[in-house]
């Protein structure tokens, strides 16, 4: 093909601030249609990105002409439209949490290897170069195993970043099931186990509803078991105020990695012989600061290339696991084996 013709369901913030200029900056990519609920929205996008209005969802995967498109949708919807986008031929990028339970997200992998089309989940956190620079510290081998970590991410809350404001779908359990630890904590948990290498055999968990006014949780505390028996918390919280906290703290047998906790030096690692390295590496991206989140260039590489994409069904699958694990612990107010 000389371009993919990508489409994009659902016309919220994460497609107007990722999903379409990153479609647009791609050379290998034309942005053929657009589609939302609110057809407001739709066509405020199409007349921006020159891009084919569609009345809804259904008449977009239609179109032959579409090879590929992006699920921006709430988190009940993911896996109905995810399949139905693979059943008709298009490769799909979903959004992150994959799905809303375990079930979903394998009928999703199912759907794809079926249909023979790149699934890819939008775990933008492993493309942040912070990220990849701790991670390539910890393969260098020096600092010896993770031990122990902290990994955390928390805002003001999705009211400042979601188009619907303090009506968004975020907040209402039966279009989102989970709170603070769909938007955020599952970017973690997909982190987490990028960053070791490693899987999350069990997990406790607190979740509260302390502020919003909301039928999901806004904080979250857990803690995670990994398979190489390092040990750690995740965090996620819709009430820090101001601004943001992603950060990540591994404790290794030769030293300790701190990052994203420095607004200068975004990865700072302290040795256990007293050597200190302070690296600037770029910016965390944040909703006030977006940057590049890499997750677009990877998924139409992936296509281009004819290969599974880094953040495959599975690992998407994997990452949710955790984060449907921190429910059960918190319902059940038990350790939950994954």
């Amino acid at each position: 093909m000389a371009k993919l013709q990508v489409g994009v369901i659902g016309c919220g913030s994460i497609a107007r601030h990722r999903h379409l200029p990153e479609y647009a900056q791609n050379h290998r990519v034309s942005l053929h249609g657009v589609c939302d609920l609110v057809a407001s929205r739709a066509q405020e996008m199409g007349v921006r990105y020159g891009a084919k209005v569609y009345a809804d969802a259904t008449q977009l995967l239609a179109d032959p002409d579409i090879h590929a498109i992006s699920v921006c949708l709430p988190n009940n919807l993911h896996a109905s439209v995810t399949i139905a986008a693979l059943e008709a031929g298009k490769h799909v990028l979903c959004e992150k949490p994959m799905a809303v339970s375990s079930a979903e997200a394998q009928a999703m992998i199912d759907a794809a290897a079926k249909a023979g089309k790149t699934l890819m989940i939008g775990h933008n956190q492993r493309f942040m170069p912070a990220h990849i620079k701790a991670k390539q510290i910890l393969h260098s081998g020096r600092l010896g195993a993770v031990l122990s970590f902290r990994t955390g991410f928390s805002h003001g809350g999705p009211e400042g970043w979601s188009i619907d404001g303090a009506d968004s779908w975020f907040f209402r359990k039966e279009d989102a099931l989970v709170g603070a630890m769909g938007d955020l904590g599952v970017h973690k948990s997909d982190l987490i186990r990028w960053l070791l290498e490693d899987e999350v055999v069990s997990v406790g968990a607190h979740l509260a509803t302390l502020e919003k006014n909301a039928t999901v949780e806004d904080n979250a505390v857990c803690t995670l078991q990994m398979r190489s028996g390092a040990i750690g918390t995740l965090t996620a919280s819709w009430t820090y105020h101001p601004g943001e906290d992603n950060s990540t703290h591994l404790y290794c047998e030769h030293g300790v990695v701190h990052v994203g906790s420095d607004p200068q030096y975004q990865v700072i690692v302290h040795y256990d012989d007293g050597e200190v390295d302070r690296i600037e590496v770029g910016a965390m991206a944040t909703n006030e600061q977006q940057t590049t989140s890499g997750v677009i260039d990877e998924f139409v590489d992936a296509i281009f290339s004819d290969r599974e994409s880094a953040i495959s069904g599975s690992e998407g699958k994997a990452s949710l696991e955790v984060i449907l694990g921190a429910l059960e612990s918190a319902k059940t107010r038990r350790i939950v084996s994954l």
